[in-house]
């Protein structure tokens, strides 16, 4: 594995990280980055993704030491100090670790082998804040959801933002997108999901009690703060349920709302498991 010390941030090995802050372009030529040690860490030891190479500080390929010095491929290593890094990049690197990460190829709900199988999933309508997609797929990893599902128009799990607010969890949890949206819900209908919708409308149930007596398998939809589901969206479901709240809080933010969701679903799941 060659460790190269680079010192000018007009190298021309760099020039990858030199197009991070532009994201489409990034997509366009098949890479994602990954920012902070966390981070990092997670795309090195999960295979689902692969790693093009490492940009880092001496203390942070000291911190890495232990997962690179298995590897048996010739990933390059580029070394350079705090200060280069930021020149290269145009932002301050948290804790002085990047690396590019390969993207596979898109996938589409009907192509995701881990919803066959699937007990628990989420399903994300519209979402399009970074920080949300990347703290529901955190809560996903967190409370055993199997998988993701994103209508078009959501954020790229794999934006720099949303990578990084998901601690990696959007390089682990598999996802794919319902292309055909909304009528695909159906489909999940058809491999025995139960759709649950999450809303905080009154006439909705309550979510302790639906998770209580939680069907085999739940897809869990999602839609975008504010406007939440939409009317198409909502049709499609078999239950709507609701996260009850001290009077004159109305909604919770959606991530928010999702980890408290996806925690009781699982331990309903839990309650149903034969010992």
């Amino acid at each position: 594995m060659p460790i190269v010390r680079v010192e000018d941030p007009a190298d021309p090995r760099l020039a990858d990280y030199r197009d991070v802050p532009d994201p489409v372009l990034l997509r366009e030529r098949g890479l994602f980055v990954a920012e902070s040690r966390l981070v990092v860490h997670a795309l090195l030891a999960h295979t689902r993704m692969q790693t093009r190479s490492l940009f880092v500080t001496q203390a942070a390929l000291a911190s890495l030491e232990g997962l690179l010095s298995g590897r048996k491929d010739d990933l390059p290593v580029y070394l350079g100090a705090h200060q280069l890094l930021r020149q290269v990049v145009g932002f301050k690197v948290h804790r002085g670790c990047l690396a590019l990460g390969e993207r596979a190829a898109p996938v589409t709900d009907g192509e995701l082998s881990a919803l066959a199988t699937a007990r628990l999933v989420v399903v994300l309508e519209h979402v399009s804040n970074p920080d949300n997609v990347g703290s529901i797929f955190r809560n996903a990893a967190a409370f055993g959801a199997e998988c993701v599902l994103l209508s078009p128009h959501c954020c790229d799990p794999l934006y720099r933002k949303a990578i990084r607010t998901s601690l990696g969890a959007t390089l682990r949890v598999p996802y794919g997108e319902i292309v055909d949206w909304p009528d695909g819900l159906n489909r999940l209908h058809e491999q025995g999901y139960t759709r649950v919708a999450l809303t905080p409308e009154a006439d909705a149930s309550s979510l302790a009690a639906f998770a209580a007596g939680a069907p085999p398998r739940v897809a869990l939809l999602l839609g975008t703060e504010g406007a939440g589901l939409s009317d198409h969206a909502a049709a499609s479901v078999d239950h709507r349920v609701r996260i009850p709240m001290a009077p004159g809080v109305d909604s919770l933010n959606v991530a928010t709302a999702a980890g408290i969701a996806l925690y009781a679903l699982s331990q309903g799941h839990s309650r149903a498991s034969p010992p």
